[in-house]
């Protein structure tokens, strides 16, 4: 069995973390810090002619409100045993058989960080050519990354400071900018958003969806950051604590979003709020605020991920893992991303990788919750040679089932895959010969609580 991780800064391990850096408030605002997307925003902007100003609202709090119970819901393993996704996923697909939902967790990861580096970058090349007259985006691209895997390697101490500390400013902008749309754009938005009829149909579920969508990577690897919080915090707080710090940020970004491409038609927020904001000093503290919070968000969200499946696979270090992120961010050709006919392609991103992102989800709640009744047995779930040797293929089978099934219902694709993969893999592991050995891992944890049982 590993040995319990006493860590420091920029010093992370797969190893079941008994050393728990964040209370509720400083989980709270580590969330509330790494949800700032921009590809809310562009979400948002995909809305344009959909949804009205209130459909879009509620579909942001329905999506919330699931984003928060399924956090909870799959970080359970991770808050109580300080396991990561990585580990978390061997039982459910073996010790090989983690590299599958690890790939898949990890390129939407890299693909946003490319994404949202390329937004700041722009934002820092804005305020140095209002500033300075310096006009270089490629040259502040590579700055920004650097700077950024920089900050990464420092881990969740360098996280829990970063997010904790940002997030006041991140508010008052996000207040700020909201009121800066509405002031500059008010009459183009009533004519093309408040006032359309809109739908509460399909398009409305496929909102929730989209908003959903982008939280369903960090729905997957959520033990990743449970396992840092104090044990002391129950479900019931925890699932307040992920809406109620998911819901501010996305439901400012998602309708500045919307506002915006509406009354503009273009969906990068670099060039709407440089003709948005008149005052310059405003405007710089606006373009900072963009910049920062992909910061906020990809240290967190789009680092740390990936960054644990190559520890998994390769055997890295964090910062070794940490660095290569950073590297293969570049190689994802984000200027192509951000352009504003790109809104629609990064709409069919989402909806495609959280059509196996659902699966996988299904698959380990169906494997924790019911197969094995939330007990693990750490000594196992380290043992190579143990139980979850090799690849359960009924895991990998169940995703494939479910990602066909929420591909030919691609607009809703994150809902349509729970039910099928849930249920083929609760079928396989009980009636396929060759999955029941994975099912042994409980075998030592069952002996022990009828042995408890029978004392008491």
């Amino acid at each position: 069995m590993s040995e319990s991780h006493d860590k420091s800064a920029g010093e992370e391990s797969l190893a079941p973390q008994q050393t728990r850096i964040m209370d509720k408030w400083s989980y709270l605002l580590a969330w509330l810090g790494g949800c700032v997307s921009i590809g809310t925003f562009a979400m948002g902007s995909s809305l344009v002619g959909q949804l009205n100003m209130l459909q879009a609202v509620t579909a942001i709090a329905v999506g919330c409100f699931v984003i928060g119970v399924a956090l909870t819901i799959n970080g359970a393993a991770g808050h109580k045993y300080g396991i990561p996704f990585m580990v978390q996923a061997r039982t459910a697909f073996g010790f090989a058989g983690t590299r599958f939902p690890g790939l898949i967790r990890a390129v939407p990861a890299v693909v946003w960080y490319g994404f949202q580096s390329w937004i700041g970058a722009g934002a820092l090349n804005a305020v140095s050519a209002a500033l300075l007259g310096f006009d270089n985006l490629v040259v502040w691209f590579i700055i920004f990354q650097v700077l950024q895997i920089a900050l990464s390697v420092y881990g969740f101490k360098g996280i829990k400071w970063l997010e904790n500390v940002g997030s006041v400013f991140i508010i008052a902008s996000l207040l700020y900018m909201f009121w800066a749309v509405i002031t500059k754009y008010g009459g183009a938005i009533d004519a093309k958003i408040t006032s359309i009829e809109g739908t509460w149909g399909l398009p409305f579920w496929g909102a929730t969806m989209l908003f959903l969508g982008i939280y369903s990577t960090m729905m997957l690897n959520v033990s990743d950051y449970s396992r840092e919080l104090h044990r002391d915090v129950r479900p019931g707080l925890l699932t307040t604590i992920y809406a109620m710090s998911i819901l501010p940020a996305t439901i400012f970004m998602g309708l500045i979003g919307l506002m915006v491409a509406g009354a503009t038609g273009t969906s990068d927020p670099i060039a709407v709020f440089s003709s948005a904001v008149d005052n310059k000093p405003l405007l710089v503290i606006t373009l900072l605020f963009i910049a920062f919070a992909q910061v906020t968000t990809n240290v967190l969200n789009n680092v740390v991920p990936p960054a644990y499946v190559l520890m998994d696979v390769f055997k890295l270090s964090f910062k070794k893992s940490a660095v290569l992120v950073g590297l293969l961010a570049f190689c994802t050709f984000p200027w192509e991303l951000v352009k504003d006919e790109s809104s629609s392609g990064l709409q069919i991103f989402v909806q495609t990788y959280s059509a196996f992102l659902g699966p996988i989800f299904a698959v380990l709640v169906v494997d924790y919750y019911i197969l094995r009744g939330r007990q693990l047995d750490l000594q196992k779930l380290y043992d190579e040679n143990g139980p979850y040797r090799g690849v359960n293929w009924a895991g990998i089978i169940a995703t494939l089932f479910g990602a066909v099934v929420a591909l030919y219902f691609s607009k809703v694709s994150w809902y349509a895959s729970l039910l099928p993969a849930g249920l083929c893999y609760y079928l396989l592991m009980n009636h396929w010969a060759p999955c029941r050995r994975f099912m042994d891992g409980n075998q030592g944890v069952d002996q022990r609580t009828a042995a408890v049982a029978r004392r008491a």
